[in-house]
């Protein structure tokens, strides 16, 4: 895990904002019609519809969280969803006590 490929992720507002909103998936984006957001995650166009900006800005910003860790991505049929990788945050937040 590279903090500063992290931190380069982090360090845009709405990247951050996703993450923070992929916390709580229920509360923070609207209803989607196929899978349970806690077991797949969040569409793409859910995610979009609810920070308020373009697809491709949106699949942009995702996958800088990905490739930096922070999400996870899954497949299902025509169809990407988003979650966050808990144990990669976990890991970023002990890492952030222990070396700064």
């Amino acid at each position: 895990m590279d903090l500063l490929d992290i931190f380069k992720a982090l360090s845009n507002r709405t990247r951050l904002d996703i993450l923070k909103r992929l916390k709580d998936p229920v509360h923070n984006f609207p209803p989607q019609d196929e899978g349970d957001v806690h077991t797949v995650g969040v569409c793409v166009s859910s995610i979009q519809e609810g920070v308020g900006l373009s697809q491709s800005t949106v699949s942009s910003y995702l996958a800088t969280l990905q490739r930096a860790g922070l999400v996870e991505v899954q497949r299902v049929g025509q169809w990407t969803y988003y979650k966050r990788n808990e144990e990669a945050i976990s890991a970023l937040a002990e890492r952030i006590g222990k070396d700064l």
